[in-house]
């Protein structure tokens, strides 16, 4: 006997409609919360179409944690914007080429928001008889071309350091070219915080990739100013120099990345969170025994896939009883839970997986 759980609202109904989208299947009822954050927290959830019953509930866990993948999305493209238009007017008044190279990454950076928010924007719609899981994967293989970004950073820096080794270049108003520097990394790593604070948060690989990325940068802009201080104490090769010592700190930041991506796209999880999962069903009353539980992520939610044993004699309706009451111990342990499919087996059955 096989149960497919959805998680449900306070009063019991189950919501047949969850996704990212907008809207969902129970009434509203009148409830309060504790806290100036529950408060602020319903209401981003409102403007998003999301509304809870319960201070944990899995429906607006869910709408919120896309409303705020969005969010830091939006936001680090703005701010990397400026950032980059800012450098792009020193760049037009000093001539720097390490600098250009600087601002030309920014914008690349800026830009890896633009597949991150499709993929956002994607997971929204609802599952359907060809995608049954529905589009948040999307969301991870958005990590895999955030991934290649960082590469591509790497590789770029490199050679540029390699080229102005082999052909060096005056550089006039240094202390200009460095203040843009400091401006670029000042603006990067905001950016790399805030991304790589949400995607944890929410449990978005490819949002902390993106982090991973703007903190590349952030690097890049540094050797510009290392580099204009070596031009100033008179060392012109201190700039290339540096700038090599750069591509190869970003080689570990993209090990640091295609670490995140790969764990998820091969559907990891941390053992930790399979221990949780599985001593929250160990305790519901009549469960004998848990016999596997598998987990794994879509984009930034969690689908469980479990099988327990029950009593042999049990009617087939207290099995449906026990397996429901399995799903709400897993929703209470698990709070970025979409769905859980629990089969019931009884005592003395043997395993079929």
């Amino acid at each position: 006997m096989t149960h497919k759980l959805r998680p449900h609202d306070a009063h019991g109904n189950h919501d047949h409609d969850l996704g990212h989208g907008p809207t969902h299947g129970h009434e509203h009822a009148d409830h309060d919360h504790d806290g100036s954050w529950s408060r602020i927290r319903h209401a981003v959830s409102e403007l998003f179409g999301g509304h809870s019953h319960d201070a944990a509930d899995q429906v607006d866990q869910a709408l919120e944690a896309d409303a705020r993948g969005r969010r830091a999305l939006w936001i680090s493209l703005l701010v990397l914007a400026v950032t980059a238009l800012l450098q792009a007017v020193v760049v037009a008044l000093t001539g720097s080429v390490a600098l250009l190279g600087d601002t030309l990454h920014n914008v690349a950076d800026a830009l890896t928001a633009v597949p991150l928010l499709v993929a956002f924007w994607l997971a929204r719609r609802p599952a359907n008889d060809r995608f049954t899981y529905g589009y948040g994967r999307a969301e991870d293989l958005a990590g895999l071309f955030v991934v290649a970004m960082i590469a591509l950073s790497s590789i770029l820096a490199g050679w540029e350091a390699i080229r102005r080794l082999l052909h060096p270049q005056d550089v006039t108003h240094v202390w200009a070219v460095a203040a843009a520097g400091v401006i670029g990394f000042l603006g990067n790593e905001f950016v790399a915080q805030y991304r790589i604070r949400v995607g944890r948060q929410i449990g978005s690989a490819a949002l902390v990739a993106d982090g991973l990325h703007a903190r590349t940068d952030g690097f890049t802009s540094l050797a510009v100013v290392a580099g204009a201080a070596g031009i100033a104490l008179g060392l012109p090769w201190a700039d290339p120099v540096i700038g090599l010592l750069i591509a190869i700190a970003i080689l570990g930041v993209l090990r640091s990345a295609v670490t995140q991506v790969g764990a998820r796209l091969m559907d990891a999880v941390t053992p930790d969170l399979v221990r949780t999962a599985r001593e929250a069903v160990r305790t519901v009353d009549g469960v004998l025994d848990v016999r596997s539980l598998r987990l794994r992520w879509i984009g930034h939610t969690l689908h469980a896939d479990g099988d327990i044993t029950v009593a042999a004699d049990l009617p087939v309706a207290a099995g449906h009883d026990i397996a429901h009451h399995a799903e709400e111990h897993l929703l209470d342990a698990l709070p970025r839970l979409a769905a859980a499919v629990i089969h019931v087996s009884p005592d003395g059955a043997h395993s079929h997986h």
